[in-house]
């Protein structure tokens, strides 16, 4: 029993989507409100799930490829959740009084922390006007002036003593400029230094013993003079002290009064009162004579020294942040201490911390890209022990550190954030096979679809964001075939019939190129000749490389013919990407089969330009013509199977039906029509299934066609399972409209043996044999003679 093979040749209708002109009339016509995002339900549910889940751990994971829309959701999601959460306290750090290298941290409600700061600069404020104006009050200046005085009696009193000695001894005492020097006395009148040398040695030497005498006498009495100026020092340091005090206590009273509530202020007031009044009686003369320079030193010494350092500010009512950090590395997620320079040295306290995201997530939700977040191991390694303690630690230990300067050690700061990471599929399967701790702190995925279902709801909201867009260009309308065009464009990156692309900001992208074509022209509605001449000018922009392609083919580099038949070569379809495009293009199968028993040879893999996917696909040949054609003697052959004028790496198993009817073609020297081109992967059972790049791999071979002229044979072969991913430019369909051009469906090998050999290529019959004359039957003569050459016959 024999089958007459009837591929199918496809109509025009088949060749891409359907979209009926009410299907774009009620989409334009909708006046909906916009919701902020289309489709995606699986994302959006594992991201309320996520936001739900407040508890350590679950964290999320977004999974998608870029343009997905995956930031523009989650934002949406998170802003309204945010706004429904309580507002984050605030955290600063403060002065460690007793170990400035370590400041300690202060928790406040929102919003407390700028009036906090406010609050201690007036202090400090007024703390400069009260001083040193404070010393000028006249109880202070009396309390000094006895203080002196006292002082003054003590030391007067112990020279006039000496001063009695010294008058006994007729010598008198003199006192000039704090120096103490004796004179003799004779005849009632003190010697001068001239008067003093007339005298006769033996007065002299006389004098000279009462002098020393007397000085002796002057030590005994101004012995405790060091211990009188020590009790005269810290007798003014104390009235100062107790001044400030006095002066400081009312001031201090009011911000405790204040704060009376809140512990941790109460506290750091507390300890600051006996500093501050270190801090003026240091720095703050007690004589108004500083200037007004001097006054602004001291006011920035005394903020460096007891302001707080808020390390972000929050609004009251304002929700929880939301912060995406674009470059996560370690002083931009954790913070950084900075320095300044002092006298050749570096300087550092705790108002130069710096906060990190996590400071500014805190209480919120952190945004993070995490491509660029794993290629930094101890950022990752950092983060997630951050996760894992519910702490912000400051590292200025380590590598992140400046070196040869102050270093300080912030306390750590509790964290409560929720981390979401964006990234590729990829990656997130490699980070969970290879970090087990992932799994602990990101327990929620949420995987964002390739694709869009095309339903009325999805059409509408596409085109009320599309004329949102326009309106924002300047723009006043969509036009109908505009819309149409559109959504064709969509299709096309879907490549689905049904379905559309759910990247929606290519699409966007192409809106805002066709505003600019229609601009130019003095047009408000985008129509469909706009949105054709913005793709045609990025593919004019960027098809360089394919348009050389096609020169070499029509200039004879590349060998590749579109009319005539040849034996053992058939024309296969390639697709190639390079950046951002992707473009078909011919390529020539060729097999040749000789005596041997070689087997089937794939040159690509022996020269290891085939990869693993494409030589998988050639050795399943060896199974089909084994299963086809050789159930009653051994499979014995020797051929090769090249993929022509190819000089780089070939994946893929889309040309493996090309490879055999190219193989089929040289066993049975039946030949094969060049007008056709082939595409396909095929199973051991001679089914062909389904590939990629179909659209373009058409249109490659369509644009060869057409530069040489359409003769009405041409087109190509492509899987069954395949007419749903078409999506074809209007050339290629009208082209097929008006019978220059063909595209054929095809289910299995024999089906596309029929289409490239025009013969009947025969199914077995009950008794196991193909037809005479048939292409198989053809086949299975031919590898029997190679058998009986290379094996011997039955009877040898």
């Amino acid at each position: 029993m024999t089958n007459t093979v009837s591929p199918v040749a496809l109509s025009p209708e088949q060749l891409g989507p359907q979209l009926s002109k009410a299907q774009i009339q009620q989409a334009l016509q909708s006046t909906e409100v916009i919701p902020g995002f289309i489709g995606q339900d699986r994302a959006k549910s594992a991201l309320a799930f996520a936001i739900g889940m407040d508890m350590p751990g679950y964290n999320l994971y977004v999974m998608g490829e870029p343009a997905l829309g995956r930031f523009t959701l989650v934002q949406e999601i998170l802003q309204a959740a945010a706004s429904e959460k309580a507002t984050p306290q605030e955290w600063c750090y403060l002065n460690n009084f007793d170990d400035e290298r370590v400041p300690i941290t202060l928790r406040l409600l929102p919003g407390d922390g700028r009036v906090l700061v406010k609050k201690l600069e007036a202090l400090i404020d007024e703390l400069l006007d009260t001083f040193p104006a404070a010393f000028d009050n006249p109880g202070y200046q009396r309390k000094k002036k006895a203080i002196h005085r006292a002082f003054d009696d003590r030391y007067e009193e112990a020279i006039e003593r000496v001063e009695k000695k010294a008058l006994e001894k007729q010598v008198v005492l003199y006192e000039e400029n704090g120096a103490v020097s004796f004179a003799p006395i004779i005849d009632g009148k003190p010697l001068d230094d001239q008067e003093f040398t007339k005298l006769t040695e033996e007065q002299r030497q006389y004098f000279y013993g009462l002098v020393s005498e007397l000085e002796l006498i002057l030590n005994e009495q101004l012995l405790e003079l060091p211990q009188w100026k020590r009790e005269l020092s810290e007798q003014l340091r104390t009235l100062r002290k107790d001044t400030i005090e006095q002066a400081i206590k009312p001031l201090l009273k009011q911000l405790e009064h204040d704060y009376v509530a809140e512990l941790g202020v109460l506290k750091y007031l507390r300890d600051m009162r006996q500093h501050l009044v270190k801090a003026v009686l240091e720095l703050l003369p007690d004589e108004s004579d500083s200037d007004k320079q001097e006054e602004s030193d001291n006011r920035e010494i005394f903020i460096d020294e007891f302001v707080p350092n808020v390390l972000v500010h929050h609004q009251t009512m304002s929700g929880a942040p939301i912060i995406f950090e674009p470059n996560p590395s370690y002083g931009n997620l954790f913070g950084r201490v900075e320095y300044s320079s002092a006298s050749g040295s570096l300087y550092t306290n705790y108002r130069m911390v710096r906060p990190g995201a996590l400071h500014k997530a805190n209480g919120g939700y952190l945004i993070l890209d995490a491509d660029r977040l794993l290629s930094q191991h101890a950022v990752w390694d950092a983060l997630k022990l951050a996760l894992k303690s519910g702490e912000v630690v400051m590292d200025t230990l380590s590598d992140h550190a400046v070196t040869h300067s102050t270093i300080i050690t912030p306390k750590p700061i509790p964290l409560d954030v929720k981390v979401v990471l964006l990234g590729s599929r990829d990656l997130y399967y490699l980070v969970q096979d290879h970090d087990e701790e992932f799994n602990e702190l990101f327990r929620v995925l949420a995987d964002f679809e390739h694709y869009l279902p095309c339903n009325e709801q999805t059409l509408s909201v596409m085109s009320l964001q599309i004329q949102a867009q326009l309106k924002e260009l300047g723009l006043e309308s969509l036009s109908e075939c505009g819309l149409r065009q559109l959504m064709l464009f969509s299709f096309r990156q879907a490549e689905h019939q049904r379905k559309l692309s759910a990247r929606f900001a290519d699409v966007l992208e192409l809106v805002r190129e066709a505003c600019f074509y229609a601009s130019q022209q003095g047009e408000d509605t985008v129509k469909a000749s706009h949105v054709k001449q913005a793709l045609a000018g990025k593919q004019h922009r960027t098809g360089r490389i394919s348009e050389s392609f096609l020169e070499d083919i029509q200039e004879g580099q590349i060998l590749i013919d579109t009319d005539d038949l040849d034996i053992g070569k058939v024309n296969g379809l390639t697709v190639l990407e390079i950046g951002d495009t992707a473009f078909g293009t011919p390529a020539r199968i060729s097999a040749t089969v000789f005596a041997g028993s070689s087997g089937v040879i794939d040159i690509e893999r022996e020269v290891e330009l085939g990869k693993a996917i494409h030589s998988k696909g050639v050795l399943l040949l060896t199974g089909y013509l084994g299963a086809r054609y050789a159930r009653d003697f051994p499979l014995t052959l020797s051929a090769n199977i090249a993929m022509e004028q190819s000089y780089g790496h070939i994946d893929g198993d889309s040309a493996s039906l090309a490879e055999v009817c190219a193989l089929i073609s040289a066993i049975t020297e039946v030949p094969i029509k060049q007008s056709l081109a082939v595409t396909g992967s095929i199973n051991q059972h001679g089914q062909v299934q389904a590939i990629g790049g179909v659209n373009e791999k058409i249109e490659g071979f369509f644009r060869l066609c057409q530069s040489r002229g359409l003769t009405g044979e041409q087109g190509v072969i492509i899987p069954a399972s395949n007419q749903l991913n078409l999506v074809l430019h209007d050339d290629v369909i009208a082209a097929v409209a008006a019978g220059e051009f063909h595209i054929y469906v095809v289910k299995t090998v024999d089906e596309a043996l029929g289409l490239l050999t025009g013969m009947l290529v025969g199914e077995k019959n009950s008794r196991g044999q193909y037809p005479k004359k048939s292409l198989n039957a053809l086949a299975v003569k031919r590898l029997e003679q190679i058998a009986e050459l290379v094996n011997g016959s039955v009877d040898e």
